[in-house]
């Protein structure tokens, strides 16, 4: 198992006038990251003010990775755009 880094970016259909918990499909995108498989996620969550979001995740591969968050609805919508990249831990452990 690998750990990849997904930035994930406001997209064109994020609404700057509303927080995130206002945006469309807030309750979708919830339910979508609760039911992802446990141990996928180590760490996730806002960073930079709310501007994007970070999530820390094992898998085994990039295109795995993708293929389990693509299908969120915020993705799909427009709402986030992610960036998924590999991570080479030299310091601590996960």
């Amino acid at each position: 198992m690998a750990y990849f880094v997904v930035n994930s970016y406001h997209g064109p259909a994020w609404d700057s006038a509303r927080p995130m918990r206002e945006q469309r499909l807030w309750p979708e995108h919830a339910a979508f990251m609760n039911a992802l498989p446990p141990g996928f996620v180590v760490l996730g969550g806002p960073v930079g003010g709310g501007t994007r979001a970070m999530l820390i995740v094992r898998s085994e591969s990039e295109s795995e990775v993708r293929a389990r968050l693509d299908p969120d609805p915020w993705v799909r919508s427009g709402h986030l755009v992610e960036v998924v990249e590999p991570w080479e831990i030299l310091l601590g452990e996960p």
